[in-house]
């Protein structure tokens, strides 16, 4: 029987069966990924972002279909994962806004509102690349427009929808070279083909056959801390040291040099950062005296910040028993207590997205004041930054994403937000930190927006990791589980040692390199990192190696190069 209307109750219908074909198929999606990395997490930030929309509708299932696209808007706005996430939140927004009026549409609606979703997902996009989830989706759409000219069966106009969404989707190799290379379609436009089917899947009255989500997603509550297994015995340096230093003529000249390698004599995790006026510093010292008059002697000491660790240590475990949201962990000294009293109203706050307990006591000792769990293995959602956001009294909040695919889902929080948001577009690890270094308690918004972005282009990105199929990327043959050496987002050797790896990575990425901040993974055992740092010293005698355990998961090694 034809269906030349659908009103609210429809298409709530179509959205559930759209979410579950997406579900069922996510893993494949995420196997599309270009990169053999293990990483590939396309089709797991769609299905959550998906889902996040369909949960929505299924608690304000009503006839008017302009109520229903607008909650399944509001749904995807939130729940938006990594770039492909946030892309489909757009096409649904732009969906939804045609027809929030209407009580139910008919086939050219409907058409037409397809085409109004593309057209603002575009809008969302700095540089749109064709090829894409972005091309699937125009091309499909503007089909259905052209049916719908005469066929007034919407089940009609969606069969041509899909099967021009499924064209469109081959054709995709020939856009974009590095698909062709590697021998795989669009991961989004793909994850978008398999949304498209569930919708003309409920238009035909077929039954869903793949596995239905309940929509209860699973979180990682941190009940307790991971403060709870370290020995505080053990800890020797236990005061987070910064000072911020006004180098002045007629005091000592500075030699970044000399000024390194003796300030590590106090203490270690040592951070540095300097200009022509300025000289920052982060260090974990057992006397921060020291520090403070080692300082003086270039200049004023215009900061100064002292934590003693091993309180802060305690009064974490003391405030364990509050439940965070999740994937948000606070990360001032009073923990879970200023979830729910609100510090005195400051200037600045800064959130920063994070993967490895170590990374994130970096970013914490480098200032920010809300970490937010998630990056290479799971994205965090707008909301989730939204969230962790709320926990701070700031009148501007800067965000650091730390990742290429979370910088969409940070500017969409920025957008929805009332608050005054500012993302700092941090592709990775090391930009987020050079960047944090690079912040003035004492400026302007403007001016540490300009200074903290500037940071970004100072340092040079590497990392090792596994892969996790056979390909063959920019003329590199991969094997499965062989590691890979990656420069700047470009695979650029294959090794089944991993040490070798590093090695091998360093040596192509150093250069005319002054330092190497080393962050080591989780698996990474202590003889393995001092064979590499001793290949450093005696490769590269000029480059200041600084080291730090960053326990991330499913990257050996990230590699800060300045």
């Amino acid at each position: 029987m034809a269906i030349q209307s659908i009103n609210g109750i429809k298409f709530s219908e179509m959205i559930l069966h759209g979410s579950n074909n997406l579900a069922a198929h996510s893993a494949y999606v995420d196997s599309l990924n270009v990169f053999p990395v293990p990483d590939g997490d396309t089709g797991t930030n769609m299905n959550l972002s998906m889902s996040s929309g369909a949960k929505e509708v299924s608690g304000h299932t009503q006839t008017h279909i302009g109520k229903v696209g607008q909650s399944l808007a509001r749904g995807l706005l939130m729940g938006a994962r990594g770039n492909s996430g946030v892309i489909l939140s757009q096409l649904f927004r732009g969906f939804s806004k045609h027809i929030e009026a209407k009580a139910e549409i008919n086939a050219v609606e409907f058409a037409a509102a397809l085409e109004a979703g593309v057209s603002m997902a575009y809008k969302a996009v700095m540089k749109p690349v064709e090829g894409t989830i972005l091309t699937v989706a125009r091309e499909a759409s503007k089909r259905g427009s052209t049916i719908a000219k005469t066929e007034k069966d919407i089940t009609i106009v969606m069969e041509e929808v899909v099967k021009e969404a499924k064209a469109s989707l081959k054709r995709t190799p020939d856009l974009l070279p590095v698909l062709k290379e590697v021998g795989v379609v669009d991961s989004g436009g793909q994850g978008l083909v398999y949304v498209y089917e569930g919708f003309l899947a409920e238009l035909r009255g077929q039954k869903f056959n793949g596995q239905a989500q309940s929509f209860q997603m699973e979180t990682k509550i941190a009940h307790e801390p991971v403060q709870a297994d370290m020995n505080l015995d053990d800890l020797v340096n236990a005061y987070c040291t910064e000072i911020l230093v006004r180098l002045e003529p007629g005091k000592r000249p500075f030699n970044e040099t000399v000024f390194r390698n003796e300030l590590g004599e106090m203490g270690d995790s040592l951070l540095v950062i300097a200009d022509d006026e300025v000289v920052k510093v982060h260090i974990h010292a057992e006397f921060p005296g020291n520090v403070f008059n080692y300082g003086q002697q270039y200049g004023s000491l215009i900061k100064l910040k002292v934590e003693n660790m091993k309180e802060q240590h305690t009064h974490i475990l003391e405030g364990a028993e509050a439940e965070l949201p999740n994937p948000v962990v606070t990360t001032n000294s009073m923990a879970a207590a200023a979830v729910q009293k609100p510090a005195e109203k400051k200037p600045f706050g800064i959130v920063s997205i994070s993967m490895g307990q170590g990374i994130s006591e970096l970013f914490k000792s480098l200032g920010a004041d809300v970490i937010v769990e998630g990056g290479q293995t799971m994205n965090p959602s707008t909301e989730d930054i939204i969230n962790a956001v709320d926990q701070i009294n700031a009148d501007t909040v800067f965000i650091f994403p730390n990742n290429k695919n979370i910088i969409m889902a940070a500017e969409q929080a920025a957008l929805v937000s009332e608050r005054h948001l500012v993302v700092i577009p941090t592709k990775t690890i090391p930009q987020g930190m050079i960047s944090m270094f690079a912040f003035n308690p004492s400026g302007t918004a403007e001016g540490n927006e300009e200074a903290m972005i500037d940071a970004i282009g100072n340092v040079k990105t590497a990392q090792v990791t596994f892969a996790v199929r056979d390909t063959n990327i920019d003329g590199v043959e991969i094997k499965k589980d062989d590691f890979m050496g990656i420069l700047e987002s470009k695979i650029e050797i294959t090794n089944p040692n991993r040490l070798e790896a590093a090695k091998e990575l360093l040596s192509k990425g150093l250069g005319e390199a002054e330092i190497l901040t080393i962050l080591f993974g989780e698996d990474v055992v202590k003889e393995e990192l001092q064979q590499l740092v001793e290949y450093v010293e005696d490769q590269f005698p000029d480059v200041e190696v600084e080291v730090h355990e960053g326990k991330q998961p499913l990257y050996p090694y990230i590699f800060g190069i300045e």
